[in-house]
């Protein structure tokens, strides 16, 4: 992943106005799909991505101090028992199992960066997620 290219998105979007949902969220990248692939693309490609996710995230820790680190695990386990789960975070829940969290200081704003993985033949996204809705 080009680093740069995901700084100035992060700037881009850490600014832009908000739909009415509340929420923005961007593909940094996405990779290819592995049908009748290995398991070991499928780790290997998931390393690169987390290693992807983990480089942008020291450059966010250089502006706004170390990330939250929040796990999804129990966000999804409460959303499919019935709670009503705000968004982004009901739907991320699904297919991101954790994020690198920050709240832009002075701000109601929230930055995550989190690797997804729908199923195990579609492609890994690095995603970025920007919205005024506190995590749950």
């Amino acid at each position: 992943m080009d680093i740069a290219h995901g700084l100035a998105t992060v700037d881009l979007l850490s600014v832009r106005a908000l739909p009415a949902q509340g929420y923005l969220v961007a593909e940094l990248q996405t990779g290819g799909d592995f049908h009748g692939e290995g398991r070991g693309a499928w780790g290997e490609t998931e390393e690169q991505f987390e290693a992807d996710r983990d480089g942008l995230s020291e450059r966010l820790t250089g502006r706004w101090g170390p990330p939250h680190l929040v796990s999804l695990a129990s966000t999804l386990e409460r959303s499919t028992a019935g709670e009503d789960i705000p968004e982004p975070w009901a739907s991320l829940s699904g297919h991101v199992p954790d994020l690198h969290l920050w709240q832009l200081p002075g701000t109601p704003r929230w930055i995550a960066l989190g690797v997804s993985q729908w199923d195990a033949e579609l492609p890994f996204q690095l995603l970025l997620v920007v919205t005024e809705n506190d995590p749950p």
